[in-house]
């Protein structure tokens, strides 16, 4: 088989606790280099915390696996720092088309409206992007340590902090650390260790990965076929990848052997039967997967804390496994930090479970209707998916019932602890727990993007197009919150009055094409707090100094934290 990629060996290096026989403590200890481990790493880095990542092997992801990376998940790439070469190497895409049969029934747009900095979907070998994120922690010296080939073999976790044994070819050693996050695949290893579960569903199916290298008239569009000539009473999926790379997952059945299925003198009829005998093509990669729809029941024990597909899992339709865990992290890191620096109680940990929870039990609905929807296990079922087929052709309608991976989205934490007060009448795309939309800004006379402006720390985006008599009072009001809050910044839409153009960490953006105030409903005076994660706090028609102020100890949990206590820059127990 062809590779058009070659994985880069990282080297091993000889911990230093062997040489001192001491025992270092660390606030937090990552155990996986897989994309939710690195990008965490980076995270706290940004916000300060120092962490150790261990990682059993010497390299990243072997063969392309997570592959259509989300808006969402690159609008967090972006704000870590390291998404630029994602843009440059991955597809970009955004319509795709159903098939049954012979026929097209429609198509889909999945990024309709303009004034948006990140594409709708790339795609991207998940290889490609583990090596952006280790190049980026390569400049955070001083805040990341990562470890290659340091094998966790022994986890202590106890309420005040948890101990590991970690195994080398050099020997043995011990690390404590207040927080230890488990990264480390869905057949984790350490949520055995400590005897916790992942329940959930296996489907009784199986599926072909196969990459191919061509030079094909495909467009850079999803095709799905349910029922092709060429594949009858199965289903197929197509997707372009960088390098000339195509991805085809092939429904197999449930009887089909795997390891036979992998050989490639069974896989090239398959794909050449969907190409034609004229066109060319070499076998890059193959895999052939189960479907499991699962998660905890809680990710978080003691100071343990789980995330990615340790924490939860899901079918690959839908795309929802990758872009869900850095989801996950971009929830949990800006909290752990938080608490890590004294500035919020233990109590707010647990909403990381509350809103992740949430997020995870979205994921698998979604994934499992899809799964039900392509692979029918009952005459019925089949019935009614084929109908449903034959009506889209035609009839809009039904083309809300075609499942063939209803695609990820951004998770809303509607109903979330930490969310505040909502404005009557506001879009509802918006709501508190919603994340934060882009609209292209001027600042400083430059080109700019909104979301830029958003993220790591809490931002109150204010519409400051007010008359100076309406502002001078509420600037008074907001000088002296910020003065109080050191967490907290404004970023305000102008052109404003220069006693809020004065707000210290403030800076003024304009609306450059209106879409900022439409895609907010934002009027003179009203304005949003955001969260650290981009995500909405709370919003209101008038804001006031006050308003924002209990909005921020709302999102810090201080409501939470009647029975914790705090101690600086350790582990928060309970009372």
């Amino acid at each position: 088989m062809p590779n058009t990629y070659k994985n880069p060996v990282y080297p091993y290096r000889r911990p230093p606790e062997l040489d001192s026989g001491e025992v270092r403590h660390c606030p937090v200890v990552i155990v996986g280099a897989g994309p939710s481990g690195l990008a965490a790493a980076i995270d706290l880095a940004r916000q300060g915390i120092e962490s150790v990542v261990l990682d059993d092997n010497n390299t990243v992801s072997v063969g392309s696996r997570a592959l259509c990376f989300a808006k969402r998940t690159l609008e967090i790439v972006d704000r870590l720092g390291c998404v630029e070469p994602m843009l440059e190497k991955g597809v970009t895409w955004q319509h795709g088309r159903v098939f049954f049969q012979e026929r097209e029934v429609y198509d889909f747009n999945l990024l309709p409206e303009d004034g948006h900095r990140i594409p709708a979907f790339i795609n991207l070998q998940q290889y490609y992007f583990e090596e952006y994120l280790v190049n980026r922690i390569h400049e955070f010296p001083a805040h990341i340590d990562l470890r290659w080939e340091q094998k966790v073999v022994e986890v202590d976790a106890q309420p005040e902090r948890t101990a590991i044994t970690v195994s080398t070819r050099d020997g043995d050693y011990r690390l404590t650390c207040d927080y230890l996050l488990v990264a480390d695949g869905a057949n984790s290893r350490i949520r055995d260790m400590l005897g916790l579960e992942s329940r959930g569903q296996v489907f009784q199916d199986r599926f072909l990965i196969a990459d191919v290298v061509m030079k094909a008239d495909f467009p850079t569009e999803r095709w799905f076929w349910f029922d092709p000539p060429f594949h009858p009473n199965q289903s197929v999926l197509l997707h372009k990848e960088p390098d000339n790379v195509w991805r085809i997952d092939f429904q197999l059945g449930w009887d089909a052997d795997p390891e036979e299925e992998k050989k490639e003198e069974n896989i090239r009829p398959r794909v050449q039967a969907m190409l034609g005998e004229e066109v060319e093509f070499e076998l890059e990669w193959a895999s052939v997967y189960t479907f499991r729809c699962r998660k905890m029941d809680s990710f978080i024990h003691h100071g343990v804390v789980f995330m990615g597909d340790a924490a939860h899992q899901v079918s690959p339709f839908g795309a929802r496994g990758a872009n869900g865990a850095l989801q996950g992290v971009d929830n949990l890191v800006w909290k752990l930090a938080r608490i890590l620096k004294g500035q919020a109680s233990a109590a707010l940990l647990a909403t990381y479970d509350d809103e992740r929870q949430h997020g995870a039990a979205e994921n698998i609905l979604n994934s499992t209707r899809a799964t039900d929807f392509i692979t029918p296990k009952s005459r019925v079922s089949r019935l009614f998916r084929d109908v449903t087929l034959e009506l889209a052709e035609h009839y809009p309608f039904a083309r809300s019932l075609v499942n063939s991976g209803r695609l990820s989205m951004p998770c809303r934490y509607d109903g979330s602890p930490l969310n505040g007060p909502d404005a009557e009448g506001a879009p509802r795309e918006l709501r508190p727990g919603s994340p934060a939309k882009d609209a292209p800004v001027r600042r400083d006379g430059e080109a700019a993007w909104l979301l830029n402006q958003l993220g790591d720390r809490f931002v109150l985006l204010l519409d400051g197009r007010m008359d100076e008599a309406g502002a001078a009072p509420l600037a008074a009001e907001l000088d002296a919150l910020l003065a109080r809050q050191p967490d907290l910044d404004a970023v305000i839409i102008g052109p404003a009055p220069d006693a809020l153009a004065a707000l210290p960490r403030s800076r003024v953006v304009e609306d450059s094409e209106g879409l900022v105030g439409s895609r907010y409903g934002l009027t003179a005076g009203g304005g949003y707090l955001l969260r650290p994660d981009q995500h909405v706090a709370a919003r209101w028609r008038a804001v006031t100094a006050a308003g924002v102020n209990d909005a921020l100890a709302r999102a810090l949990g201080a409501h939470l934290a009647a029975t914790a206590t705090t101690t600086q820059g350790g582990r928060h127990a309970t009372a």
